[in-house]
């Protein structure tokens, strides 16, 4: 029996009952054209010495689950196999390993990691500009607290930033009242204004990165966007860590991402577990009846895993069609569901039974 083994010095084909090496390619001397084919072996191609080994024998194993076309996926200890018995030292490893870290580092980068990282960054953001409204609110709020009533976040801080002092903003609003609020002398006004003007450069920064994000998903996903528009997809994509991944997982992973603490919660306690996660954002999901959302985001789910996989082949668009067969689907659920579920004979909703106290 025959065992197809690839190492970084070359690949073999072994007996497997006395560990003899029947046939071998090794690399090639030149330790840039190794470190090409060692990067092809990481994204998971298989090379023409593989294939052409492979052919020699009609029932070949491999050790490795990237060569899985050429033969059944086998265990085998091969390190009898050493690269110092045909000429490859730790020197030459050392320079190859440099020259394949170059090159892998200077790959493209799939555009969906650009989509992750721009939504952890817009979620950044968000936390920042939120605990920065706090502190501004509480800080100007005691020279002005009813400005608080008038304006919210990014009007707020506009007006503070530009006018700064009370009467200033009054009088922009064309609003006349008398405020409770103390005197802030320059020093103060200047101080909260340039906190003010810190948070509106983050809400602008906030609202190019979404419209950043807005195009990019379109672009990369659009059959995800034809189910979720493009806010909800750019989110799945980041909790599942990329569109690849994401297409690669169950789809009862996919109803269930962003509800992770939910889900260890039941496992750890028993309570009740998660229906959906993040999609619980779609309008099918949380407008429906509760008995009704859980049937409707597995349906959903099911509608996502097929358009991550298409975007992520770049198949063709079929995202109208998905939405069309998720609309029919809802509407059965509702027709065939349209009332709650019964309690079990074993329930009763938390209220104590009634009777007449035993008679002593």
């Amino acid at each position: 029996m025959a065992i197809l083994i690839t190492k970084w010095f070359g690949t073999f084909l072994v007996d497997e009952k006395n560990n003899r090496i029947i046939d071998k390619r090794l690399m090639p001397s030149d330790a840039n054209e190794t470190a090409e084919k060692l990067a092809s072996i990481q994204r998971g191609s298989i090379l023409p010495e593989e294939k052409e080994l492979a052919e020699k024998f009609p029932k070949v194993y491999v050790s490795d689950r990237r060569q899985s076309e050429l033969g059944k996926i086998m265990f085998f200890d091969s390190s009898f196999i050493t690269p110092e018995d045909f000429g490859f030292d730790s020197a030459r490893m050392h320079e190859i390993m440099i020259r394949l870290g170059k090159l892998r580092t200077s790959e493209p980068i799939p555009r969906d990691k650009n989509l992750v990282l721009a939504i952890r960054s817009l979620d950044d953001l968000i936390g920042t500009a939120n605990l920065l409204n706090e502190r501004l609110h509480e800080w100007y709020g005691m020279h002005f607290p009813e400005l608080a009533d008038i304006a919210k976040d990014q009007r707020y801080a506009s007006l503070i930033s530009k006018f700064g002092d009370r009467n200033s903003v009054l009088e922009e609003l064309g609003v006349e009242l008398e405020s409770i609020g103390s005197e802030f002398n320059d020093t103060d006004l200047i101080a909260v204004r340039s906190l003010a003007d810190t948070l509106c450069k983050i809400y602008e920064d906030k609202e190019l990165k979404e419209i950043y994000i807005s195009n990019l998903v379109n672009e990369i996903c659009p059959n995800m966007c034809a189910l979720l528009e493009g806010p909800l997809s750019a989110r799945l994509i980041s909790l599942a860590g990329g569109l690849q991944r994401l297409s690669s997982l169950p789809s009862s992973t996919i109803q269930l991402l962003g509800a992770e603490k939910a889900m260890f919660r039941h496992l750890r306690s028993g309570k009740k577990p998660p229906k959906h996660g993040v999609i619980y954002q779609h309008p099918g999901v949380h407008r429906a009846p509760y008995w009704q959302r859980g049937k409707i985001a597995r349906t959903l789910a099911g509608k996502i895993l097929i358009a991550a996989k298409v975007d992520a082949y770049e198949g063709s668009y079929i995202g109208d069609v998905l939405k069309q067969e998720l609309d029919a689907r809802i509407e059965d659920i509702k027709r065939r569901y349209p009332d709650p579920p019964k309690p079990s004979k074993g329930q009763n909703n938390g209220k104590k039974k009634k009777g007449n106290k035993a008679r002593r």
